[in-house]
C-alpha cells in the first residue's frame, strides 16, 4: 500500500490497491458519501444495489483511518453493556439493537464471501477475566445475554478450560463466542471498495470535504471542487471534525495503539494460542490480542485521551504483552502504531439523521469492526424510505462531552483516571 497509510504491519501486508484520483470540478449524484472506511463504503454498496448513483469521498486514502489500522476484532453487541441500551423502558430496543449487532456479524462474513474478500477471516472470540470480580462480570454477562437476549451460544471457560485458547498465567475465566472472529481490517476495507467500484460507486481520494452548504439539494465543497447531492451521509467519525459541530460535539477523538511482534513461528504462536482466536479482557483501559496469519502477536491497548502518542509506545507496549506471555520475553517488536477512534459519553453508537437529508453514523468507540458494516445497511434502507432500524439506533440518547472543544479533553482525561485506578483493583 502507499506509504501515506500509516506505517503498520496492515499496511505492509495490505493487498495491492490502485490510488484512485480526487476530485476535481463539479459533480452530480444521488447521494454523496463522506469517507471511505467500512461505514461509509458500505451504505455506498448497499445504496448502489437498491440504484441510486453514489459518491464516496475519501479526504486520504481507502482505509486510512480506524477501518484500517483497528485490531480487526469482530464481535457481537456494542461498546457499552447492554444495560445502558436498555434503560429507561428501552428493552425492545436493546433487544433489536442486539439482534442487529449479530446481523452485522454475518453481514461481514457474507460479504467476504460473496466478494472473495481476502482478509483472513478467522472464527472465535474470548473475553478475558484477570480478577475475581471480573470472573463474575463474565458470568453475569453471560447470563444476561442468554436469558434476556436469547443467545446461548457463549461457551463459559475455567481457568483450565482456557488452555484450550490461550495459555497465560494472566486469566482466571473467559467465555467463548463462536460467532465472533478476526480479520484483516485493511484488506477487508479494501475489498469492500472495490466491491463498490464494481456495483457503480465512483469514489475519489484525496478529497476532503471543508464545508457542506445545506438544503433541499445539499452541496459537499472541496478544495478543488464540489459535489451535488440529493442526500449525504456523514462516515468521516473521528475525523468529521467541524464540518458538522452538532455531532463534533458528541464523539471525541481518542487514540489507540497497537504492536505487531516479529514472525512467531506457526508452532510456537499456537503453543500461546492454539484456537488463533481473538482475544480481549475486560478492563477499562483493555488489552486486545490475536495472531496474524503470518504468525505474529498483534497487541492492542493503551490509549491517549491527550492525542498525544505515548512516549517510548513500542517499547511500552512490549512490556504489557510480555506481562500476558512470559514467553514471549525474547520477542522484539517489528511494527507499533496508532490513531484516532470516536467515542460517545455513553460508549453506544450515534446514528441518525439531521434535518431531511444528511444522515450519520459515528461513535462506534472502538467496537466498529463489524458494526460499521451494519451502519451502512440501516442508513440505506432509511434513504430507501424505510427508517425503522436507524431510528432504533437514533432513540439511543447522547450527551455532549462537557467543556467544549478546548476542555473536554482535561475533563475526560480526569474521569479516566478513576476508571484506570479501578483497573488496578
Amino acid at each position: 500500500m502507499s506509504a501515506t497509510h500509516v506505517d503498520s504491519w496492515y499496511a505492509a501486508s495490505a493487498k495491492v490497491f490502485a490510488g484512485l484520483p480526487g476530485l476535481r470540478g463539479e459533480e452530480h449524484c444521488d447521494v454523496c458519501v463522506i469517507g471511505g472506511g467500512i461505514t461509509g463504503l458500505s451504505a455506498g454498496l448497499e445504496l448502489a444495489a437498491r440504484g441510486y448513483s453514489v459518491i464516496v469521498l475519501e479526504g486520504r486514502q481507502i482505509g486510512w483511518g480506524a477501518s484500517g489500522r483497528s485490531g480487526g476484532q469482530v464481535i457481537p453487541g456494542y461498546a457499552c453493556d447492554m444495560q445502558t441500551l436498555a434503560r429507561g423502558g428501552a428493552l425492545a430496543d436493546a433487544k433489536r439493537l442486539w439482534a442487529m449487532s449479530l446481523e452485522a456479524v454475518n453481514l461481514l462474513r457474507e460479504r467476504i464471501q460473496r466478494y472473495a474478500i481476502d482478509c483472513d477471516w478467522r472464527a472465535g472470540q474470548l473475553h478475558v477475566a484477570i480478577k475475581p470480580r471480573q470472573v463474575e462480570e463474565l458470568r453475569r454477562h453471560q447470563h444476561e445475554l442468554a436469558e434476556i437476549y436469547g443467545y446461548g451460544a457463549l461457551q463459559w471457560l475455567d481457568r483450565e478450560a482456557l488452555n484450550a485458547h490461550i495459555r497465560s498465567p494472566r486469566y482466571l475465566a473467559g467465555i467463548y463466542d463462536p460467532t465472533g472472529g478476526h480479520v484483516h481490517p485493511l484488506n477487508f476495507t479494501v475489498g469492500l471498495a472495490h466491491a463498490a467500484r464494481a456495483q457503480g460507486v465512483r469514489i475519489f481520494e484525496h478529497s476532503l470535504a471543508t464545508r457542506i452548504t445545506r438544503g433541499a439539494q445539499p452541496v459537499v465543497h472541496l478544495a478543488q471542487g464540489q459535489v451535488r447531492a440529493r442526500q449525504v451521509v456523514l462516515a468521516g467519525n473521528a475525523w468529521l471534525g467541524p464540518l458538522v459541530p452538532e455531532l463534533d460535539a458528541r464523539i471525541m477523538p481518542v487514540g489507540t495503539y497497537i504492536i505487531a511482534s516479529g514472525q512467531l513461528g506457526e508452532a510456537r504462536a499456537r503453543e500461546i494460542m492454539p484456537s488463533d482466536a481473538a482475544i480481549t479482557d475486560i478492563n477499562f483501559v483493555l488489552d486486545y490480542f490475536r495472531l496474524s496469519a503470518d504468525s505474529r502477536l498483534l497487541f492492542g491497548g493503551r490509549v491517549s485521551y491527550s492525542g498525544i502518542t505515548p512516549p517510548n509506545l513500542a517499547a511500552s507496549m512490549r512490556r504489557r504483552m510480555v506481562q500476558v506471555f512470559p514467553t514471549l520475553a525474547d520477542v522484539g517488536v517489528d511494527y507499533a502504531w496508532g490513531g484516532y477512534v470516536d467515542i460517545t459519553m455513553n460508549r453506544a453508537p450515534h446514528f441518525g439523521r439531521i434535518g431531511q437529508n444528511l444522515y450519520f453514523a459515528q461513535g462506534f468507540s472502538g467496537h466498529g469492526m463489524a458494526i460499521t458494516g451494519m451502519a451502512g445497511r440501516v442508513i440505506a434502507e432509511a434513504i430507501a424510505g424505510d427508517s425503522g432500524r436507524l431510528d432504533v439506533f437514533a432513540r439511543i440518547p447522547h450527551r455532549v462531552f462537557p467543556g467544549g472543544r478546548w476542555l473536554r479533553t482535561p475533563s475526560l482525561m480526569l474521569a479516566m483516571m478513576y476508571y484506570r485506578l479501578r483497573d488496578l483493583l
